[in-house]
């Protein structure tokens, strides 16, 4: 079972590519929150429902000093289709041998369909502007993660509309 990462602990760092190709550090984000969550293929129904609505939510995101990024196995010219497709504004970067997924506990066995696989974790860790994880969360569902999100986090409770 890979090792899952907690509140406090150091997030690992990172440098990964991002869809035009492009080096991105976790440590460029340093002085700022991230939200950095991991799923397991671009253009599926349920990651595209997951970064559709992360990239709807990123202004008022941003606004409240959260940056996103979303890491998976993807390589950079799948994850440049995924953004084009999609309209996607959120930083996408490609961990094709899923190492940094693994650091983050986001790899490893998993339940599908009622049989145990190993495969990508679909988690979720915030880091905030020190470098250390705020919240990490593993295993959420790609529908209403956005929202559950915010709400764990407390951001924009009563902008939000009832549902």
């Amino acid at each position: 079972m890979t090792e899952r990462l907690s509140p406090g602990d150091t997030a690992p760092e990172f440098t990964l590519s991002d869809d035009a190709g492009k080096d991105v550090a976790l440590g460029d984000f340093l002085g700022r929150k991230v939200i950095v969550y991991f799923y397991p293929a671009a253009m599926t129904p349920g990651c595209t429902k997951q970064a559709c609505d992360f990239t709807d939510s990123l202004d008022s995101l941003q606004a409240q000093g959260y940056e996103v990024v979303g890491i998976s196995p993807d390589k950079p010219a799948k994850l440049a289709k995924f953004r084009e497709r999609d309209n996607l504004t959120i930083t996408l970067l490609s961990d094709p041998d899923k190492t940094v997924m693994k650091e983050y506990g986001a790899y490893g066995e998993k339940k599908l369909y009622g049989k145990v696989v190993e495969g990508v974790i679909r988690s979720t860790v915030v880091v905030d502007e020190d470098g250390k994880v705020f919240l990490a969360q593993y295993n959420v569902k790609a529908t209403g993660h956005v929202a559950k999100l915010r709400r764990d986090l407390k951001l924009n409770l009563a902008d939000e509309e009832p549902r």
